[in-house]
């Protein structure tokens, strides 16, 4: 995991409180190489840096992103981006047939691949 990582979650969910969650995401991706510190990514998506500065030290999301976080590697999930595809049973939604794990960054065919693997797999 990034060094920063786990304060950067903080800093999305503390933007999130004011209503910029997705702004504040996109523009810590965007400078992923100047992520520290988080106080100019706030001002420059608009939030009241008062505010934001208050929510993050205090840790405000710390104990949901902890959680978060055990959740994730309990489903085998080590990294970011991480995605699991699963196929349900159709008689019960929540079990789940077949997973697939996929780690990292990948394009749109390689989504589509694995989807079709799944779909061409699945009873009929």
């Amino acid at each position: 995991m990034h060094k920063s990582a786990f304060k950067a979650a903080e800093a999305v969910r503390c933007a999130g409180d004011q209503g910029k969650f997705w702004e504040m995401h996109g523009r810590l991706f965007e400078y992923q190489r100047i992520i520290e510190p988080f106080g100019g990514h706030a001002a420059a998506v608009g939030l009241d840096t008062a505010g934001f500065d208050a929510c993050l030290a205090a840790g405000r999301h710390a104990a949901a992103i902890r959680a978060d976080m055990s959740q994730a590697q309990a489903a085998g999930i080590t990294g970011t981006p991480g995605f699991v595809l699963a196929r349900t049973d159709p008689k019960n939604p929540r079990k789940a047939l077949a997973l697939t794990f996929l780690r990292g960054a990948r394009p749109f065919e390689s989504f589509k691949e694995e989807i079709d693997k799944a779909l061409e797999a699945a009873p009929r």
